[in-house]
């Protein structure tokens, strides 16, 4: 039976998502099939050349230990550890500097600009969104007028993004494990952002949600695709999770979380089987 090291903060406060029993439920339904670690993001280096893979979960904002996070990256470089997701993808996993390349590229993303003098190629707005480029769950994140854009930019170090407030119909996600699709939840509810139902994407929906997974390049692993309903009926990128995503299991039906536990173990498989074919 293969070992694996299952990353996971099970004490970190989220709002409204408990972590841990997303995570004490997956590795119940994991240990049955391989040999499981778990530890703290903070703690992996010890049981790194004992396990076949490391499965990095619900870690929280890699933010909170950025040090320990760049030296866990360096070590899986320079030790050739195997990880789940592996980690060459193009997004969160990098920060959110992502979406100005999308924005640049003409994806459906919410425009996104680093610097004063791009604020004219947003839309005309009363009110923008601010956020760190290192920042995950809302942290740092604001709402300001444009008469407060010049002194919340970073124009030096171009560490904040600058968004438009767009008004919304609801948030929905798209869950993909390596290349598949696998559900979709959204909010009906705008207000209540965790409040999760499962949703019915149409074909144009898949596509769009699609058009994100073919454009990063990770070799396996869970990403989500969040996005949001604008007025006109478009979809809008808000972010490409593909380093911990946030899976919302126990919101799902028991026939579509047996069908994911199933789908991630044969991916695992596969991990663990290029990993040893070299």
């Amino acid at each position: 039976m293969k070992k694996m090291l299952f990353v996971t903060d099970l004490y970190y406060p989220a709002k409204g998502r408990n972590y841990y029993e997303e995570d004490l439920y997956l590795t119940s339904q994991l240990r049955e099939d391989f040999d499981l670690i778990i530890c703290h993001p903070e703690d992996t280096e010890s049981f790194e050349d004992v396990v076949d893979l490391i499965v990095f979960r619900n870690a929280g904002p890699v933010a909170n230990f950025k040090e320990k996070y760049q030296a866990f990256r360096k070590r899986i470089v320079d030790k050739q550890l195997n990880t789940y997701n592996s980690f060459n993808g193009k997004a969160d996993m990098n920060g959110k500097e992502y979406l100005l390349e999308l924005t640049n590229v003409n994806f459906p993303v919410i425009p996104t600009i680093d610097s004063v003098e791009n604020v004219k190629f947003l839309p005309e707005v009363e009110h923008f969104i601010v956020k760190p480029k290192d920042g995950a769950d809302s942290i740092g994140m604001k709402r300001i007028t444009k008469e407060e854009l010049s002194n919340e930019i970073d124009n030096e170090q171009h560490s904040v993004l600058v968004q438009p407030f767009i008004p919304f119909e609801y948030e929905v996600s798209f869950y993909f494990i390596d290349k598949d699709y696998q559900y979709a939840l959204y909010a009906p509810d705008k207000d209540k952002r965790w409040e999760l139902k499962e949703y019915t994407p149409t074909e144009q929906d898949l596509s769009f949600a699609q058009k994100f997974i073919d454009w990063n390049n990770i070799d396996y692993g869970i990403q989500r695709v969040d996005a949001c309903r604008t007025p006109s009926g478009e979809l809008l990128l808000v972010e490409l999770e593909d380093l911990n995503p946030y899976l919302s299991l126990l919101e799902l039906s028991p026939k579509t979380r047996a069908e994911f536990i199933q789908n991630m173990k044969e991916s695992l498989i596969n991990a663990l089987s290029l990993n040893y074919l070299g």
